[in-house]
């Protein structure tokens, strides 16, 4: 499969692939043209990563993924482990754009947003990012 194709199968961008493909995520072998000759393997590790980076992993997660995908021997809780530190960033980030959307519906909901230059929004950028 050339790369066009294997691009449409896992739904992933050609230039993405090229990149996978320039960090070892993935190696195709290449025909006796040059061109890449991607197998139903490559296709299933790209559909892999494309799922596994949709859900936030780094690239770094992903290459142990596959690792841990690769190894028959794998214990799951390797892969338990792995997956429940990512969640926890993933909590702490909503637990922090959770605080912001409060502190900000607070702010605009203090704003008169009328004609005058008094303004709360303001008041308090200005405030929080005062020198101490």
């Amino acid at each position: 499969m050339n790369i066009s194709d294997v691009a449409k199968r896992a739904g992933l961008p050609a230039k993405t692939i090229r990149y996978y493909e320039e960090i070892g995520l993935v190696k195709p072998p290449r025909d006796t043209n040059g061109y890449r000759a991607f197998r139903e393997s490559d296709v299933h590790k790209l559909a892999f990563l494309s799922r596994a980076r949709a859900l936030g992993f780094t690239i770094e997660d992903c290459r142990t993924l596959l690792t841990l995908y690769e190894d028959k021997t794998r214990a799951s809780a390797d892969v338990k482990e792995l997956a429940s530190a990512h969640l926890h960033k993933i909590e702490d980030k909503i637990a922090q754009l959770q605080s912001m959307r409060d502190t900000l519906s607070e702010l605009v909901q203090s704003c008169a947003g009328d004609d005058r230059p008094d303004c709360p929004i303001l008041k308090d950028l200005a405030a929080r990012g005062s020198p101490a």
